[in-house]
């Protein structure tokens, strides 16, 4: 019975996963995501500030 379960779940994310339309979303989404975990982690974050501030003492 379980196998059952997760057969059928695998093929209705199977027949989700090749609508353009829904890659589509989960791009956005995904696209959205990235930039969050971007400007939470530290590390990325002092990065970013250090490229913004050379970018400032160029200007």
């Amino acid at each position: 019975m379980a196998l059952d379960v997760i057969l059928q779940a695998f093929v209705t994310l199977n027949g989700l996963a090749t609508s353009p339309i829904v890659l589509l979303v989960l791009a956005f989404i995904g696209a959205y995501l990235g930039t969050r975990v971007v400007e939470v982690i530290p590390f990325t974050r002092r990065i970013i500030e250090r490229r913004e501030t050379q970018a400032a003492e160029r200007d």
